[in-house]
């Protein structure tokens, strides 16, 4: 039976995906900063762990409760809506240590075991920010887009060893709390300079009122393509309006 580990399955993305791999036979390790019970069905093939990916002891714990795994998904990651003037350094800098060096870090844990079995699989989500120009999204994409370049060396490193590294490029999301956790739950206004704030207002109501969206269940589906992927492919959009983004570009 095959094993997956998903990083940030609370809810959103993650919670979708271990529920795809359940339903189809996978031994799934749920992982979580705060471990919370009667998110996801009791199963003897799901197990709930507790996963900081900005801790490097919680990540050494996480994988030795694990045991081996054949798939990890690197899908914990902070949200952030902001214009970079008002954005303070802190903040920059927690976006980081979680999309970023948290997604190097349980890589960097779980390539032993992939390199001496000599296979395995790295899906990193990332967003669809990094196909486009989106506004109040700076530190965001930077963050992402570190990720992909970080993704596409690195599969270059583990194709000798018979390991995959991929991306999974989800699009907007409005059944996910991705915007109330970007800015906290607090009014975008509060969180920008005044003279930006009628050019902030506009592009949320743009962002908000487009006609394609993603769902949770296309991230889901997109990560079950990356698994399963045979033919080299890198990068895996998910949903409409990210498919669209990834063809114009």
């Amino acid at each position: 039976m095959k094993r997956i580990l998903i990083t940030g399955s609370a809810s959103g993305y993650g919670r979708e995906t271990a529920l795809h791999f359940h339903a189809r036979g996978w031994d799934v390790i749920a992982t979580m900063r705060t471990p919370r019970t009667g998110v996801l069905p009791e199963s003897d093939r799901l197990r709930i762990v507790g996963l900081d990916v900005t801790e490097p002891e919680s990540i050494a714990a996480a994988f030795e409760a694990a045991g081996p795994v054949d798939v990890l998904v690197n899908n914990a990651g902070v949200p952030s809506i902001s214009v970079f003037e008002g954005t303070p350094m802190d903040r920059v800098r927690e976006v980081f240590e979680t999309n970023t060096f948290g997604v190097m870090a349980t890589t960097q844990a779980v390539l032993p075991q992939f390199r001496e079995r000599g296979s395995g699989v790295v899906v990193n989500v990332t967003s669809s920010v990094v196909l486009g120009h989106m506004p109040l999204s700076a530190v965001y994409k930077a963050s992402k887009m570190a990720v992909e370049g970080f993704t596409a060396s690195l599969s270059l490193e583990l194709a000798p060893f018979g390991v995959q590294a991929k991306t999974v490029e989800p699009g907007a999301c409005l059944t996910t709390n991705f915007a109330a956790r970007a800015t906290n739950g607090v009014a975008l206004d509060e969180l920008v300079p005044a003279p930006y704030a009628p050019w902030a207002r506009k592009a949320m109501d743009d962002f908000t009122n487009q006609d394609l969206f993603t769902k949770e269940s296309d991230v889901a589906e997109a990560v079950w393509r990356a698994v399963h992927d045979t033919t080299g492919q890198l990068r895996f959009p998910a949903g409409p309006d990210a498919v669209l983004l990834a063809q114009a570009k």
